[in-house]
């Protein structure tokens, strides 16, 4: 039986896709579930699945195609061959008797001597040595004592080759699918959006505080570790609701805003930045945020993003401390209203209650569309945002202070 295998579709608005490589060969015997190719789109990186066992005939080369294309076939009568049968089934091999091979005979110093690299001799050291009939090796002999001089020589050589050996070669590479959808939007979002940025910076004592003092129990019961990810997108979730002009967009005449937080997280892979979703973040705990961003992670870097897992998404965070940038202002994510960019933490001296203290601080971005988030409503949401992050107790109790909760303030 032949069974035909399409070029999927990643989605209705998607009209080319390109395919980047196989991973088999022509002809080869493939089996069930075993991964053919790589399939690039403007949206996400899928990947071309066996959909049986047989031998595989490639119909389409590397290059730029449509969805529902045919990509290749599968001939299912073809029986594996006999090097991809079990190891149970495999029949004994009886061992040939080993030869013994002959011992080559040991190089006598005269033929070590001619196999050393060629030694390059100066006119004036030649002569000297044929003065005084001095050979290469006996030359080589008397300066077994390594002194200043020599070291000197050598690193002047060394500058000397490695001056002469600068090159200046250029490549170029065809432009990916993803990459060009990417520059198109970066483009599109500077000329059709209104995009301001507002900073601020957090006092991240506490929640290094939390992490020093809970991480092995944290991670002994949920099985993984606490990092800064899970209490951001939590404090932005309580930030957003309080704030919904940043969690809504602009689509033509309307504004359409959300009554839950889909936080999309900016993950860099080798073929550029992805922004999977984690949904309805607002009702995740900590350990629940982490595990969603792990997976959504190494799903981003391995290419098995579902097309579910990068659509839709209310906000967005950025993390670009973890290159070690220390401020920057992030592009809106469209067509969301604004993205919040985090840096690297740096200890700082800050005045605390009158007195200078170091303390480990961040820089914390805020870039929003003008057209739907005022310049007020931008502030406050950061400073909201600072505010939880430097009190993270409060996330307990809907941001507020767990007093208040207690007294129902």
């Amino acid at each position: 039986m032949i069974i035909e295998v399409k070029i999927p579709s990643p989605g209705e608005s998607i009209t080319e896709v390109e395919l980047t490589r196989w991973f088999v060969t022509d002809g080869e015997w493939v089996p069930k579930d075993k991964e053919l190719a790589e399939i690039e789109s403007d949206k996400a990186t899928l990947t071309l699945v066996a959909s049986a066992s047989g031998k595989l005939h490639i119909k389409l080369q590397p290059g730029t195609t449509q969805p529902n294309m045919l990509a290749c076939t599968i001939d299912t009568s073809v029986e594996a061959p006999a090097e991809s049968t079990p190891a149970n089934n495999t029949p004994e091999v009886k061992a040939e008797p080993v030869k013994k091979v002959q011992e080559a005979p040991k190089a006598d110093s005269h033929a070590a001597s001619v196999q050393q690299p060629e030694i390059t001799i100066s006119p004036v050291a030649r002569n000297m040595m044929e003065e005084h009939h001095l050979t290469a090796d006996e030359v080589l002999d008397g300066l077994r004592r390594i002194g200043k001089k020599e070291v000197e020589q050598v690193l002047e050589w060394k500058k000397h080759t490695t001056q002469t050996a600068i090159t200046r070669t250029e490549r170029s590479e065809k432009m990916s699918q993803l990459r060009k959808k990417l520059s198109q939007r970066l483009v599109a979002v500077k000329n059709e959006t209104a995009m301001l940025t507002t900073f601020n910076e957090a006092d991240m004592s506490e929640i290094m505080h939390l992490r020093s003092v809970w991480q092995k129990e944290f991670t002994e019961k949920h099985g993984i570790k606490l990092g800064f990810m899970s209490f951001f997108t939590k404090a932005v979730s309580v930030a957003l609701l309080e704030f919904p002009k940043v969690n809504a967009q602009i689509n033509g005449e309307e504004i359409i805003y959300h009554d839950y937080c889909d936080v999309c997280i900016a993950v860099q892979t080798d073929k550029g930045l992805m922004v999977p979703v984690l949904r309805n973040a607002e009702s995740m705990s900590l350990a629940d945020i982490e595990k969603g961003i792990a997976e959504l992670a190494q799903k981003a870097r391995s290419g098995k993003l579902s097309i579910d897992e990068m659509t839709g998404g209310t906000f967005t965070i950025t993390n670009g401390g973890i290159f070690g940038s220390l401020m920057s202002t992030p592009i809106i994510n469209p067509p969301q209203s604004a993205i919040l960019g985090m840096h690297n933490v740096v200890d700082r001296p800050v005045a605390i209650n009158g007195k200078v203290e170091i303390r480990p601080m961040m820089y914390l971005a805020l870039s929003y569309d003008h057209r739907l988030v005022d310049g007020k409503d931008s502030v406050r949401f950061l400073v909201r945002v600072k505010e939880l992050l430097e009190q993270p107790h409060k996330l307990l109790f809907g941001g507020t202070l767990p007093e208040k909760a207690l007294l129902g303030l």
